[in-house]
């Protein structure tokens, strides 16, 4: 049996207050498994982005429980759970996020540089991070040198040069054209087989439902399907 490495438990989320008070979240269960790359999808409004900051410990449920890798994040102080997102989480966001005035390994080392690692040990990790998504040849790179495809990988790289157990990405593919897109989900899909890492990826793209092992499908804060792909990589 394979554990999940990232378990949401009934979660609930109320913003607001008073008459523009809104349920975003009417409780929401599913679970992730190391190795595994599963497609939240659904409309506007549905929830997808309130889950998955919650699923990243950015934003706390107003009830449930948030377990990753077996522990449960809801007595954690502030800083422990700054930790648990250093340790075990990985992010990559639609619009990449790189520091403009910092090269490719720079950016990447950054992930690491919070983490308290020396620089030297630091700089090859980033470097093997940035192979891994093949920008070998782009280390020294600054973002406005780089196309839109290759600043992803960047940012790809930025989430996997910690090892993490989880990935979480937001909608990675929505400002790449077809061809980009479907080479960024081939490299999520190979990290989480070959790291045995749990990929999560928050997308209404079609384009890249062949890449999933697995589609969890969210409207008006529910959970209303899921379809087992079993795919992998294309």
């Amino acid at each position: 049996m394979i554990l999940p490495v990232l378990e949401a438990v009934d979660i609930v989320k109320i913003l607001g207050r008073g008459p523009s008070q809104v349920q975003a979240l009417k409780g929401v269960s599913l679970s992730l498994a190391g190795g595994e790359l599963m497609l939240l999808m659904g409309p506007s409004g549905s929830g997808k982005t309130t889950l998955l900051s919650i699923l990243g410990c950015i934003l706390s449920p107003s009830s449930g429980q948030i377990r990753v890798c077996g522990q449960t994040t809801a007595s954690l102080q502030p800083e422990e759970m700054a930790k648990l997102r250093r340790d075990y989480l990985g992010f990559i966001f639609q619009s990449y996020h790189l520091f403009p005035t910092l090269t490719a390994v720079d950016n990447v080392q950054l992930a690491l540089d919070v983490r308290g690692e020396a620089s030297a040990p630091a700089i090859v990790k980033a470097k093997a991070a940035l192979a891994t998504v093949g920008l070998s040849h782009k280390t020294k790179s600054f973002p406005r040198e780089l196309s839109h495809g290759e600043q992803q990988r960047v940012a790809i790289a930025r989430a996997i040069v910690g090892n993490p157990s989880v990935i979480l990405a937001d909608e990675p593919t929505s400002a790449l054209d077809s061809e980009n897109g479907r080479a960024i989900m081939k490299v999520l899909a190979e990290i989480a087989k070959k790291q045995s890492c749990g990929v999560l990826v928050v997308t209404h793209d079609p384009r890249i439902v062949p890449f999933a092992d697995r589609i969890v499908r969210i409207e008006d804060g529910r959970i209303v399907g899921e379809e087992g792909c079993g795919v992998g990589i294309k």
